[in-house]
């Protein structure tokens, strides 16, 4: 059992795009299923399949690479709000990642979303990570 399942599914990923993986296989939730749908959406993924075959399920992720250099498109992912330190932004505080090359995942009240799409809504939210 793991205490920080988010966490998890970013060094999932992480590793997995490291080691050259194709797919990856990670134990689902809610959470996790929306942070998929916007990798997915945000073009940092090739494509990704929810199995139900458990109480929880599984993701499978296809992981997307540069067809020239063979490098990972997901340079770094890396996990902001932390069970032990919260990280909390409002609309007008929302993070710009790698000056408007990256993005930033944020739990709000309206659901999980990009920054972008946070300070448009004029939510704000829980700031989970970064993606660049």
């Amino acid at each position: 059992m793991y205490t920080d399942p988010i966490a998890d599914f970013l060094t999932r990923v992480r590793n997995a795009s490291m080691a050259g993986h194709r797919v990856v296989d990670i134990p689902g939730s809610n959470l996790k299923r929306e942070m998929t749908k916007i990798l997915f959406d945000q073009g940092y993924i090739l494509s990704y399949k929810f199995e139900e075959d458990k109480v929880q399920g599984n993701i499978k992720i296809a992981l997307k690479y540069d067809p020239q250099t063979k490098e990972p498109v997901i340079r770094k992912i890396e996990r902001i709000s932390k069970p032990g330190l919260r990280k909390y932004a409002g609309a007008d505080e929302l993070p710009r990642v790698l000056n408007g090359l990256g993005i930033a995942i944020v739990s709000t009240s309206h659901g999980v979303m990009t920054g972008k799409q946070a300070q448009q809504d004029n939510v704000g939210g829980e700031v989970l990570c970064y993606v660049y």
